[in-house]
């Protein structure tokens, strides 16, 4: 793992990434994933112990018959859209990691795979002899559902254009920098040890910070979560016409490694979003890695121009040119 200092070393690294919303990304199917929930991978029994348990720690948010009220729908088409071409290891984790939302982590291995027996009862999947496993190895190996190719919507010449407001130097600085910053963090702090508010973000206070500001509205994973978010949901912002560079060049948003790079900065923010839903300071440190490297390559060829020396405006003028 790379130390927290190595980060900022790296002339800032205000990188980052592209990608669409932010819901757990298909993992590659693994040969051994053969499986699906069609294959009766749960008992009745089982199910019925976790409709129990959602009814005592779930319906308030998800609704009582599972269709979604203040938290999103556990059945139906808008379920399946989000988790059917994922194996049943990323909905237990998610379950498992983050709920109920007001009291999350809390759930035993056996508890989640009764909940997931559960959503797959109210989902029509048949049920069998066997209880399903708890154990994550296990898990992988059965996809929620058979993988179905994604339809792509029809161009259309009425989709919404939105022009640049900021150059690319604002968009990182406002967005990217501070996001990714709040991931590399994680390496020497625990997001889930709790902690006492500053008074440096309190408005008014002696020493107001306004990048602790809003601080304890939210909780530290919950923070980490959004930031992963805002690095991957960035993408398009790198990649929009006409937005120009500090130094007035236009961003090189047609070149194949511009391109290449804004992908690899997508997938590090969708990486550091997976780890940050295992709520493990160990699995978000490992993927703040591909982080910096994802940054690192662009950086190399449109940024940190060979033999110059920061702040230095020879080299200022030079970007965004490989």
């Amino acid at each position: 793992m790379r130390t927290f200092a190595v980060f900022f070393s790296r002339a800032l690294c205000l990188a980052v990434a592209a990608g669409v919303m932010l819901t757990p990304l298909a993992p590659l199917l693994h040969a051994q994933q053969t499986r699906t929930a069609n294959d009766r991978v749960y008992s009745d029994a089982q199910a019925g112990r976790g409709r129990t348990l959602y009814q005592e720690k779930c319906a308030t948010c998800h609704g009582d018959a599972l269709e979604g009220e203040v938290a999103p729908p556990l059945t139906g088409s808008a379920f399946l859209a989000v988790w059917g071409a994922q194996p049943l290891s990323e909905l237990s984790g998610k379950i498992r990691n983050t709920m109920p939302a007001k009291d999350p982590g809390k759930l035993t291995p056996s508890e989640t795979a009764e909940l997931v027996a559960y959503i797959l009862q109210a989902g029509k999947f048949p049920s069998g002899q066997n209880e399903l496993g708890a154990d994550d190895a296990g898990l992988k190996s059965i996809m929620l559902a058979a993988a179905k190719p994604q339809a792509v919507a029809p161009a259309t010449s009425q989709a919404l254009v939105f022009p640049p407001a900021g150059n690319l130097a604002q968009v990182m600085r406002g967005i990217l920098f501070p996001s990714s910053n709040i991931i590399f963090n994680v390496q020497l702090n625990d997001p889930g040890a709790v902690t006492k508010p500053s008074k440096s973000g309190v408005a008014g206070a002696p020493n107001f910070s306004l990048v602790e500001w809003g601080a304890g509205i939210y909780t530290g994973w919950q923070i980490v979560d959004y930031a992963a978010v805002a690095v991957a949901e960035s993408a398009p912002l790198m990649l929009t016409p006409g937005r120009r560079c500090e130094n007035g060049k236009p961003v090189p948003v047609d070149r194949p490694d511009w391109i290449k790079f804004s992908l690899e900065l997508a997938e590090a923010g969708r990486a550091a979003y997976r780890a940050s839903q295992m709520r493990s300071q160990e699995a978000v440190s490992d993927a703040s890695n591909q982080l910096s490297d994802s940054c690192m390559h662009c950086h190399q060829v449109y940024r940190d121009k060979r033999g110059s020396r920061p702040g230095d405006p020879a080299a200022a003028a030079a970007r965004c040119t490989p």
